[in-house]
């Protein structure tokens, strides 16, 4: 199966821990020792699962999960080329002055890329996404500060978060080096990616918003896409429950497949996504050492296509068009 992201890391691996939930509150309270131990609890069975690719954004928990991300590499003295880290950046917070807003200048991109760095302990990143959306972003501004950036040696490829394919195009025109990912909210319970594509030219998708196209763009284009939020929450497995009926009736069907390809539900939920020739790699984002174990169980099924559709059929609660 193509996996685009194996062009720029060829010991790649299939899942990607997101580490968003490592460092405690999102406040400016210190690093506790008990934040540390459940974050290299949680690193360390990601490791041992086998997983080589971690998921930073510069604001999750306000800079402490890259920050205790970096005291784990110290600590576990793995060399920084065996692993894929990759850090987002554009999201500025609100603040007790001003309101939360979207921010790609040259020199917001700079300056983040010089915190992460300084707080992941490492001299480079593997990848840059630019977090969600400026409607004010200049393109050629853009293009300046990767080129920058890369020439300096401090990052090695860049792409984006939650773009559409027009948007993706818009920015890939100004630079002189591809675009290589696309992290979007992809799961079981999210699945209008889908939507678009079974419905087009029908009414019944007049309500479908996920802009039409994207998936296609990214998978002729070779661009990773990487699935947030693909263990929907637990609402499959076991981590919440359903909020409705097709959410049930889902995670029932789950937990029979389950028990079919005796695998665990959460390597089910996650199998249904990377069944898709777009070679999606989920990124997963808990801490519970069971539920990242769990997780790499993945790589190892395979449904079958009646079963990818009795699950897409279930959440979406009507036969296909």
């Amino acid at each position: 199966m193509n996996f685009p992201l194996q062009t720029l890391f060829p010991a790649a691996s299939r899942l990607m821990y997101g580490c968003m939930q490592l460092g405690g509150n999102w406040d400016s309270s210190s690093l506790s020792r008990e934040q540390h131990q459940r974050a290299f609890a949680a690193l360390d069975a990601a490791i041992e699962a086998g997983i080589n690719c971690f998921d930073h954004a510069d604001i999750y928990t306000l800079g402490k999960s890259e920050q205790v991300f970096g005291d784990y590499l110290r600590q576990a003295a793995i060399p920084r080329e065996q692993l894929f880290i990759q850090s987002k950046c554009g999201i500025r917070l609100a603040t007790a002055t001003e309101p939360g807003y979207y921010d790609f200048s040259a020199g917001h991109i700079r300056q983040s890329v010089e915190a992460s760095l300084q707080r992941l302990g490492c001299d480079y990143l593997d990848l840059l996404l630019l977090h969600r959306p400026d409607p004010l972003m200049q393109p050629a501004e853009v293009a300046a500060v990767f080129s920058e950036l890369y020439q300096q040696g401090k990052v090695r490829a860049f792409g984006v978060s939650n773009m559409a394919w027009p948007q993706l195009q818009l920015l890939q025109q100004a630079l002189d080096m591809p675009l290589v990912a696309n992290q979007l909210e992809m799961s079981l319970a999210n699945y209008h990616w889908l939507e678009e594509g079974i419905l087009t030219g029908m009414p019944a998708g007049s309500d479908c918003h996920f802009s039409a196209g994207t998936v296609e763009y990214c998978q002729l284009h070779r661009i990773q896409l990487q699935a947030w939020g693909s263990l929907a929450q637990g609402v499959f497995s076991g981590g919440r429950f359903p909020r409705n009926d097709a959410e049930k009736a889902t995670a029932r069907l789950v937990q029979q497949l389950a028990g079919e390809y005796q695998k665990p539900a959460e390597a089910i939920v996650l199998a249904w996504l990377m069944r898709h020739p777009s070679a999606i790699q989920p990124v997963i984002g808990s801490c519970s050492v069971r539920r990242i174990q769990a997780c790499q169980q993945a790589t190892k099924v395979e449904l079958s296509r009646a079963h990818w559709y009795a699950l897409y059929t279930s959440i979406r609660a009507a036969a296909l068009p």
